[in-house]
């Protein structure tokens, strides 16, 4: 197991814009993590940005990866202007393209300022909760807990059942979550773990209007495209509640969207997601 997320995020440069994973969080299916494709994308991308920091990306996943090898970053330096910078990035594994993403990045300057407030209303602290890997070890899904071991980030649902159980509810939900170990200073480290965690619990949203859990062998969920913005600057390794809701499921695909709140109430990020939600016979 890694001990940090800030190793599996790191990549090693192999040349000008080209860039390659040294680390993987191990799948039981086998299949790389998508908010470790983001995370580390990001970071790529970042290596060759001077001055600025990323505000936004959009992302697809193209093909399944594999957990099992390394990925190559291949950055392409489309613009950089005043003050935007553009990237986009493919990722590949067996000279095959399973990822792109553009990113955009921003000088730091004023302007006007407002947001949404953070709800307050049922938010339980998460010192007063359990986490995914002690609420899969109290349901016996031991497979599961350990899955949950394995990705760095302290996961605290408000509504504990809400992550394992298929009963119905509305398609909201609600999470406390932070990286486990300390991240250094660096805001690009920090977007970019925001970048992994935020791929962990979006999509389950989108299931809960339906008996069935993410969980469920019957199952085949993958995240189809992901985006996110960045608002105000945050540190990942401290509490931030994840505020999610589903408007839509169709076609076997599930949409979902995101607010993240620092715990002074500050919304710092905002994501949006579509997925595959695809039953298959047992």
């Amino acid at each position: 197991m890694l001990e940090k997320l800030s190793k599996l995020l790191d990549v090693e440069e192999l040349d000008t814009n080209l860039f390659r994973s040294r680390e993987h969080v191990e799948n039981y299916r086998k299949v790389l993590f998508g908010g470790q494709v983001l995370g580390q994308a990001l970071m790529a991308a970042a290596r060759t940005v001077e001055d600025r920091l990323p505000h936004s990306l959009h992302a697809y996943f193209l093909r399944p990866g594999s957990s099992e090898k390394p990925v190559i970053y291949d950055v392409d330096p489309i613009r950089d202007g005043g003050s935007f910078t553009t990237r986009r990035v493919v990722a590949k594994q067996s000279g095959k393209a399973i990822f792109n993403m553009s990113a955009s990045f921003q000088i730091e300057e004023p302007g006007f300022d407002h947001q949404s407030e953070m709800p307050t209303e049922g938010v339980i602290p998460p010192e007063k909760l359990k986490n995914t890997q002690q609420l899969a070890e109290e349901a016996g899904m031991n497979g599961a807990a350990q899955n949950q071991r394995r990705y760095m980030v302290d996961f605290r649902p408000i509504d504990p059942m809400s992550y394992f159980d298929r009963e119905i509810r509305e398609p909201r939900c609600m999470f406390w979550f932070k990286v486990d170990s300390e991240l250094s200073d660096d805001p690009v480290e920090h977007r970019s773990a925001l970048c992994y965690a935020s791929d962990m619990a979006l999509l389950g949203t989108s299931l809960q209007p339906h008996p069935i859990s993410l969980f469920d062998r019957n199952l085949m969920p993958a995240s189809l495209d992901h985006a996110m913005w960045f608002h105000r600057p945050f540190r990942a390794d401290e509490w931030l509640l994840y505020v999610t809701d589903s408007p839509s499921a169709s076609g076997a695909r599930g949409y979902c969207r995101g607010q993240i709140y620092a715990r002074d109430g500050r919304l710092v990020a905002s994501t949006t997601q579509e997925g595959l939600i695809r039953q298959i016979k047992g």
